[in-house]
């Protein structure tokens, strides 16, 4: 290799935001020094309009595939990827996500880039037999493999399909603690923007109103101890397809004046100080950047006691409950309702002081330089 390492960052949608604490592409981005890498950041489907962020690669490249380009057997798309990366003779692609793993994993028997890293960042992406098949059959030694949690590196491994302790490791997620915190709002002010009541206890969760979620139960824990806690509210931040399912549930638990469904607002963790306490009531998780979210407000979090999301929460000192489990997050409600204002706050604080320890942007960064300089040394060396 001459000059500076050329890396691809290939990533399934363009998703790039005008704050980029928690977007972890933007990240590995940030990690390689300018001075020895190249980065170009590559997008199968959209592209940004006049005036939305870019990355801050070197370049970026936009497919702009369509849907149905992406499914099935993908010729077209393969074949224009196959020439861009055969064009550029990049050392180094990071593939973020499923298809662009699967599709580079098919593509390098030809290209032959030295080094290959795919992250994977949640579960179920090798259930399908001929998934494990294929990759049984085309993982070489060019590939590494990043699981987003301990516990997505432990399903990898569990799939018995290539993926070994030699070749996957994990990076848990993290965020940029110190642009969070200069994002957030104070909470008179956080709440003043979202039109909530400036004296009520606020029970806070973020994310899409989709099913896996779990908002309906988060809904239901809340109808069991309304009557008890008066002066408590729930406010969830997100837009999705639930919506109008949830909106139906709050109105027939008797809800109404209680449940705060936002919707969709810009740079949604600037309102993160408006609440007193975090919920983060998944069926099932990669990691759950929203919990760290959560705690770098200075939030004491309860969340599901999923695989990737167990040890961050008995990490930060939060309660952890059974997903679906009305039963379950009910009881944590009550749990930390009951205390008093200079307790939650002290929970908060754990669950920060936590989040700093152990969540920290730098090592992040410094993780993804390290597994990429010490691959290229192993490959280097191999061939």
């Amino acid at each position: 290799m001459s000059g500076r390492i050329k890396v691809l960052q290939l990533q399934p949608d363009y998703n790039v935001k005008a704050h980029d604490f928690a977007d972890l592409a933007e990240q590995i981005v940030k990690a390689l020094p300018s001075a020895r890498y190249e980065v170009v950041a590559a997008f199968l489907r959209g592209e940004p309009a006049p005036g939305e962020p870019v990355s801050r690669a070197d370049r970026s490249v936009y497919f702009n595939f369509a849907d149905k380009q992406l499914k099935g057997l993908r010729l077209r798309a393969m074949w224009q990827l196959y020439r861009f990366c055969k064009q550029e003779r990049f050392d180094v692609v990071i593939c973020n996500r499923f298809k662009p793993v699967n599709m580079l994993l098919q593509l390098n028997r030809w290209l032959k880039v030295p080094l290959c890293i795919g992250i994977s960042h949640g579960f179920g992406e090798y259930d399908r037999f001929y998934r494990r098949r294929q990759a049984r059959g085309l993982i070489s030694a060019a590939w590494r493999f990043v699981g987003v949690s301990p516990a997505v590196k432990q399903y990898l491994l569990d799939c018995d399909c290539g993926f070994t302790a030699e070749n996957t490791v994990a990076i848990t997620n993290a965020i940029d603690i110190e642009q969070a915190e200069a994002l957030q709002l104070p909470r008179e002010e956080a709440r003043r923007q979202l039109g909530l009541d400036p004296d009520a206890r606020l029970v806070g969760a973020l994310g899409r109103l989709v099913p896996v979620k779990g908002h309906i139960y988060l809904l239901r824990a809340f109808a069991r101890i309304k009557d008890k806690y008066p002066q408590v509210q729930l406010a969830i931040i997100g837009k999705g397809r639930e919506a109008a399912r949830l909106k139906a549930e709050a109105d027939k638990l008797g809800l109404a004046g209680r449940v705060h469904l936002l919707g969709f607002r810009e740079n949604a963790l600037q309102y993160v100080r408006a609440f007193d306490l975090w919920t983060m009531p998944s069926l099932a998780e990669g990691l759950g950047l929203a919990l760290l979210e959560g705690m770098s407000g200075h939030l004491p979090v309860i969340a599901s006691n999923v695989p990737a999301m167990l040890p961050l929460i008995e990490g930060a000192g939060g309660l952890a409950v059974q997903p679906a489990d009305v039963d379950s997050l009910s009881a944590a409600l009550d749990s930390y309702l009951a205390l008093s204002d200079e307790q939650l706050r002290a929970k908060g604080e754990q669950a920060y002081q936590y989040l700093q320890s152990h969540h920290d942007i730098e090592s992040f960064r410094q993780q993804y330089l390290r597994l990429i300089d010490e691959s290229l040394k192993q490959v280097r060396q191999a061939s």
